[in-house]
């Protein structure tokens, strides 16, 4: 019998989702916005809000209401290996070909590296990677206890040490907001939109899903009905902080010009804002909200890939997946992060609009009767743009199509040009499945 999840472990679970999305480049996104935007900051921050936080959760909300739990059976949809192929290529996106080795590299280079001694950089770097991915790797190898120990400890520690230094900053503000900057002039809620949309979180809603999901399912509720009430509850709390969160961040920032300048970069304002209310205590400060903030990430995405893994191939156990990958991004963080971040980012430009149609998608299921000629029309027209945003982002510029699509197709520079074909892939796909229903209506496949 299906059983109501207790509204305590309701909120352990929104803490840890909020924890896992919030990692330290969205620590920095905010940070940056709020420098540049200035005055137009609310617009700016709008943006940023609709894409960085509304649509990662409505992804998560997508993949609940489904009654599935990862992206491979939702993407079996359009064909049975292009599913398996997508999820492999999104898991390994997201997880040791590069969210996971970042992490630890991040946390390195803004909590550790001003703190480097005679060691030396490299020998620092060897150091502080060994020691971080084997506490991610002891703290995420035990499925059932990942839950635990990000949402009820790791996450308030999290909120804290960010809380000291935000309240400290409203309270008590540096200066006044100046006039915005470049494009946040006269396109400040477009560019917070474009922002917010680059941060590609939609993706690890699909990864972080299988996680929440099943934690849910362990406390006993394993109808549909009390799946969904405490995931989206869990989720509702989660939005609440990354909006708070957010918010307090881009104000900070906003108000920092005056006594630290313009900065390249969020993590060099965090840094000297840090050191401004605080000296070398403000130093520290931001080294542990760094290395808590991707900790929390690196615990959730190693659980996920190796949840998934382990389902796809159960010949090897969920602990030898969590190992390994731990060993394998230890190696990349000090071996070749670099390269392995220009191989990965072009992939993950190239899926990220194929997730978001995915989305888009099971939303509409009902409207067209969840027909996968519609679902492949789809997919098609949207890669068929998606695999030049891709090739911009390693930037390769095939016969110049890269130059004619930013001419001539609408949203192309803001990376969006794929929702128009992906609208004609739409349409194109109904009219085939209507064409199919009346001709050869034994070759129809629908989904509910």
């Amino acid at each position: 019998m299906s059983k109501k999840v207790p509204t305590s472990y309701v909120i352990i679970l929104g803490l840890m989702l909020f924890a896992m999305y919030f990692g330290a480049g969205n620590l920095i996104f905010p940070a940056i916005i709020g420098q540049q935007s200035g005055t137009n900051i609310t617009s700016a921050m709008a943006g940023f809000f609709l894409t960085g936080v509304g649509l990662p959760l409505l992804s998560f909300l997508t993949l609940v209401a489904t009654g599935k739990d990862n992206i491979q059976e939702l993407a079996s949809r359009v064909t049975p290996w292009f599913g398996v192929a997508f999820a492999v290529v999104l898991y390994l996106a997201i997880g040791p070909f590069f969210a996971i080795p970042r992490a630890g590299t991040v946390a390195f280079e803004i909590g550790i590296k001003p703190f480097s001694s005679s060691l030396g950089e490299s020998t620092t770097l060897l150091i502080f990677s060994a020691i971080f991915f084997t506490i991610a790797c002891l703290l995420a190898v035990f499925p059932a206890k990942v839950v635990d120990i990000v949402g009820k400890y790791l996450t308030p520690l999290k909120i804290t040490l960010i809380g000291i230094l935000i309240v400290v900053a409203v309270a008590f503000p540096m200066g006044k907001i100046y006039e915005p900057q470049d494009q946040f002039v006269d396109a400040a809620f477009v560019t917070g939109f474009k922002e917010g949309y680059l941060t590609l979180d939609a993706m690890a809603s699909f990864a972080f899903g299988i996680i929440i999901i099943d934690a849910v399912r362990l406390k006993g509720a394993t109808d549909k009905k009390h799946v969904m009430a405490a995931c989206g509850k869990a989720i509702g709390i989660a939005a609440v902080l990354l909006v708070v969160m957010y918010s307090a961040l881009s104000y900070m920032s906003a108000t920092s010009v005056s006594k630290i300048g313009y900065q390249e970069n969020g993590g060099e304002v965090l840094a000297k804002v840090s050191n401004y209310y605080f000296g070398i205590y403000g130093n520290v400060l931001l080294g542990l909200m760094i290395s808590v903030a991707c900790m929390t990430t690196c615990i959730g995405l190693l659980s996920a890939c190796a949840q998934y893994f382990s389902r796809l191939y159960p010949k090897i156990s969920y602990q030898y997946y969590v190992i390994g990958m731990a060993i394998f991004s230890f190696l990349v963080s000090n071996m070749g992060l670099t390269g392995l971040i220009k191989f990965s980012e072009p992939i993950l430009n190239a899926i990220y609009p194929l997730a978001i149609s995915m989305v888009f998608l099971l939303l509409s299921n009902k409207w067209f009767r969840g027909n996968r000629r519609v679902y492949q029309m789809v997919i098609l027209f949207t890669f068929c743009i998606s695999i030049f945003d891709g090739f911009d982002t390693a930037g390769i510029n095939i016969l110049n199509i890269s130059s004619f699509l930013s001419k001539y197709l609408p949203l192309y520079e803001m990376g969006l040009g794929w929702i128009i074909p992906a609208i004609v892939g739409a349409v194109v796909g109904n009219i085939w499945a209507m064409m199919e229903r009346k001709n050869s209506p034994e070759k129809v496949m629908e989904f509910e």
